[in-house]
């Protein structure tokens, strides 16, 4: 089925809709929501955008934790979306390691290439959020328009910005991000 692509946003996990580790967040109870995390995605839902999650998952290349504990993790993401009224329509993970050499892990286009085939549409302009550089790599990489925000580690990539992505939106949070997009 084809769906018009301002319909699809694209939103990155760990410091973006929960609470990032440095030590990985290995199971649904350290799968902790940001401040009005689950109320965007449920807002950005309930608005008409189809909302996909693509993430890196290399914990799961360490052993960290395993594709149980990660069905879990989204699991409770997606309940507790459905319980503000909206769906998580997709969720794609990059399941390597940094030095794998893999397609999908970003700040490669993978991820969202493989969004745009599995909604036939094309990325100019699709709305990805994410708090690290390598998110807004990713996005400009595939022709989709790159979206920051300052949570998880929003700030210090908004304080390194290169000149390539000076231009980028940037917002506190989810919630602010996904009220602008709602307001287009």
């Amino acid at each position: 089925m084809t769906r018009r692509w301002a319909q699809l946003v694209i939103l990155d996990r760990d410091g973006v809709i929960n609470r990032d580790s440095s030590k990985f967040v290995k199971s649904a109870d350290e799968w902790i929501p940001l401040p009005g995390s689950i109320d965007a995605v449920a807002a950005l839902s309930r608005g008409g955008f189809t909302v996909a999650v693509a993430s890196n998952q290399s914990g799961l290349a360490r052993g960290l934790f395993d594709r149980n504990a990660l069905r879990a993790m989204h699991d409770k993401l997606r309940r507790l979306v459905g319980e503000s009224g909206g769906r998580v329509d997709r969720i794609v993970v990059c399941p390597h390691g940094p030095n794998d050499g893999c397609a999908c892990r970003k700040p490669k286009p993978g991820l969202l290439q493989r969004l745009a085939r599995h909604y036939d549409v094309d990325l100019h302009g699709v709305p990805v959020v994410g708090d690290s550089l390598r998110d807004l790599q990713a996005a400009a990489s595939a022709g989709a328009r790159p979206i920051l925000v300052r949570t998880g580690n929003g700030r210090k990539t908004e304080a390194a910005l290169p000149g390539e992505l000076r231009n980028t939106e940037v917002f506190d949070d989810l919630a602010a991000a996904a009220g602008a997009l709602l307001r287009e």
